[in-house]
């Protein structure tokens, strides 16, 4: 399980050992609590022990000197007082966050596309849609709830049509934008406010022979012309946090098609209700939605006709 960023200049680190479930659930409290340019988490299956028994390591990295005791009440309140208590904290070089990124990675499926990294390749099926991102490089390896979620949730889209027009907004490692590139080999519109993302994006295109497809931009939002102007699109990517999926409503209700749709996550359960109800604002409906280790992933459709503000 390995999800973040590595974040710019990482030098601090903490780690600790405890069972999978604590450590599944301390890392998605990590990056869901800080930005992605500044911390990166991944949990791994130690090799010490027999199978079924071994321990779990958590280890978060850090592009900042951290509070440590801050960490520990918020690691706390996923694992228990008593895990958070064996806490490390230390001094890390990149090569660090590299090595034990890479570790335990192993390929993931979500419908008929295949995210895997570069020591998988033999994995790779005929009729697969395989994109190979490598998880130091940023958020989206596809191991993680939100984005497997986001891509069963692509996978059903194209079960029904096939979309024109896509935007990835955050796109990290530019796997969502990759992906669709790949099944439609259609171009696909991305950007990320954080410039070591789209550098990672733009080289996992390249790596994956859609560089002419995906180009991703530097932009928070939509607030780049060139995306904001690429529309009217068909299927809008947004896998980041709640608060701006609510504020991004407004912006990518502008370039939306009637009768698009959007995919969104990096939801906890918890969130789902007010990203709804900022969407349903712009007149946009839940038509499904994928719940995978406490996260969400929506899929949203706006009605292409409206009457009185409701669907015909």
């Amino acid at each position: 399980m390995l999800e973040g960023l590595p974040p710019n200049n990482a030098a601090y680190r903490l780690r600790f050992v405890c069972d999978e479930r604590r450590a599944r659930a301390a890392v998605d409290l990590i990056v869901e609590s800080f930005e992605p340019a500044e911390a990166a988490a991944s949990a791994f299956e130690s090799e010490e022990g027999p199978p079924g028994e071994r321990d779990w390591i958590v280890e978060a990295y850090f592009g900042f000197k951290p509070d440590e005791n801050a960490l520990r009440e918020l690691v706390a309140t996923a694992t228990g007082a008593e895990a958070a208590q064996k806490i490390e904290f230390g001094r890390a070089m990149e090569a660090d966050w590299v090595a034990s990124s890479l570790a335990g990675l192993a390929p993931v499926r979500a419908g008929r596309f295949l995210i895997h990294g570069g020591h998988d390749r033999n994995r790779v099926r005929p009729n697969d849609v395989a994109v190979e991102i490598e998880a130091a490089l940023a958020f989206g390896t596809g191991h993680h709830g939100t984005t497997r979620g986001c891509l069963l949730l692509l996978e059903r889209v194209l079960r029904r049509r096939r979309p024109q027009r896509f935007i990835d907004i955050g796109c990290g490692t530019g796997v969502l934008a990759i992906a669709a590139a790949k099944a439609l080999r259609r171009p696909v519109a991305a950007g990320d406010l954080d410039p070591v993302a789209v550098a990672t994006a733009t080289a996992n295109a390249r790596l994956n022979g859609v560089a002419g497809l995906v180009r991703p931009l530097l932009s928070r939002g939509l607030e780049r012309r060139d995306l904001a102007q690429g529309g009217p699109y068909d299927l809008v990517f947004a896998n980041i946090l709640a608060r701006p999926l609510r504020l991004l409503a407004p912006s990518v209700a502008a370039v939306t098609r009637p009768g698009g749709e959007a995919i969104l996550s990096g939801l906890l359960l918890t969130d789902v209700a007010g990203v709804l109800s900022a969407w349903r604002a712009q007149g946009f409906y839940l038509a499904e939605h994928v719940a995978l280790e406490g996260w969400a992933s929506l899929l949203l459709y706006r009605p292409e006709f409206l009457f009185h503000g409701a669907a015909r």
